[in-house]
């Protein structure tokens, strides 16, 4: 495929390789002050098909190093037909990567396994082993398994996977894996027995478990353990990948291994393109990155384009009265470059941009008179909208809830701004 430059719609700020195929960020690591995000690639193709581990680094969350792929298929491997999602885990100073590895099989996600691989603190160059530390179990209503997420509590490291079957209901495996090359079957972490998660998160199977502690909007409350859950549900013979919810609960002792009891729950972002985020502790917050995919371009249109899917930008968590509040990064300010002259005057000339909004507001794409996109911002004084603008991806923040959505630019559209302009800002975006 000859190379091209991307066009208006491509968004420069995030974390996406210039061409290819991208999903759900993996492997989210800190190590000795740089931030490595990998992320599901396919280098070749835009399209999902043996895919491997991409990787970008940053010491500051805002200008991103491409790296080489860390994790590809390897023929005749464990990993032949991918190298699924996973996490990486710091095992006695050795940067550790546990994954979902899919061998060359007719029903290839059926016969996956969890597999490891090793890097020095660089994390530039990976071995992975040859067998699966587990394969995927022999239980009453459990067909897929994917997706390991490591934590740790009370000085012992755990693993938590997703699992479920096309017909049936959805559970989480827990594992423990103090020793991590030899897991021990601790049974269910979560069913849905439990009345919060099965009214909150209906689906055949949940995929990219997280469960991390995350810190009180109020400084004087105890942090709240928090577990993201993607629905992945069967219907009409198709899978479907129905969003992403949060369970706020706690973690209590069930014979050997531990339970999730939740206590409330909702919706991790209530737009049309956000799936399969992963967190980052980093310090006395938490991060989340998300895959936003391609809504409303056609297959043709994608391989015009030679890529497909992105990283939204990263989000600091936060539990308040059991509801689970995201905003944008704090680092994220240093992407302002000049403050937006005549805002809501006549078109934006920039492609990157960042809205304020205190009133009632609204953001359209036109073309030629056509409009591609609208969508009402809002915003009031006590609870300010913010809005995040990078070619296609925008990403919408207020009162704690964000909605991520997709629009394209052409090469003659512009995008207006319907507000009272005293009630509204803005600034154009850049790397510093």
């Amino acid at each position: 495929m000859p190379e091209t430059e991307p066009g208006r719609d491509f968004p420069r700020l995030h974390v996406r390789p210039r061409r290819g195929w991208l999903n759900d960020p993996n492997g989210l690591v800190r190590v000795d002050g740089t931030y490595h995000v990998f992320f599901q690639h396919n280098p070749d193709e835009p399209v999902h098909d043996r895919v491997g581990w991409g990787h970008a680094s940053s010491t500051d969350l805002l200008r991103w190093t491409e790296h080489p792929v860390a994790l590809a298929p390897r023929p005749g491997g464990p990993d032949a037909a991918g190298c699924w999602s996973g996490c990486v885990t710091d095992d006695d100073g050795t940067p550790t990567a546990v994954y979902t590895a899919v061998p060359d099989h007719p029903d290839h996600a059926r016969a996956a396994g969890a597999l490891l691989a090793r890097s020095d603190r660089s994390l530039l160059g990976w071995t992975a082993d040859d067998r699966f530390v587990v394969g995927t179990p022999s239980l009453v209503g459990v067909e897929e398994v994917r997706d390991p997420f490591v934590f740790r509590v009370d000085g012992h490291r755990y693993v938590v996977q997703g699992a479920g079957a096309r017909q049936g209901r959805p559970q989480l495996l827990l594992w423990a894996a103090d020793d991590l090359e030899h897991w021990v079957d601790l049974g269910p972490l979560l069913t849905t027995d439990d009345p919060v998660a099965a009214a909150v998160a209906e689906a055949n199977l949940w995929e990219c478990p997280n469960l991390v502690r995350v810190p009180a909007v109020d400084p004087t409350a105890e942090d709240a353990w928090v577990l993201l859950l993607s629905l992945w549900r069967w219907v009409d013979e198709r899978h479907e990948l129905a969003g992403v919810r949060y369970l706020v609960g706690d973690l209590q002792a069930d014979g050997p291994g531990l339970r999730f009891v939740a206590s409330s729950g909702g919706v991790l972002d209530d737009g049309p393109a956000f799936y399969a985020p992963q967190v980052l502790p980093d310090g006395d917050r938490v991060l989340v990155w998300g895959w936003a995919w391609e809504v409303g371009r056609s297959e043709e249109q994608v391989r015009a384009a030679g890529w497909a899917g992105v990283l939204t930008f990263p989000r600091e968590l936060a539990v308040a009265d059991g509801v689970l509040t995201s905003r944008p990064a704090a680092e994220l300010v240093g992407l302002r470059d000049r403050p937006l002259r005549g805002l809501v005057d006549g078109p934006l000339d920039v492609t990157a941009f960042e809205l304020r909004s205190v009133c009632s507001a609204r953001l359209r794409l036109v073309d030629d008179g056509r409009e591609l996109f609208s969508l009402d911002v809002g915003g009031s004084s006590s609870v300010p909208t913010t809005v995040l603008v990078d070619g296609s991806l925008v990403e919408v923040f207020r009162g704690g809830a964000t909605r991520t959505e997709r629009a394209y630019p052409t090469p003659t559209s512009t995008w207006l701004v319907d507000a009272d302009p005293a009630m509204v800002q803005g600034w154009s975006l850049a790397l510093p």
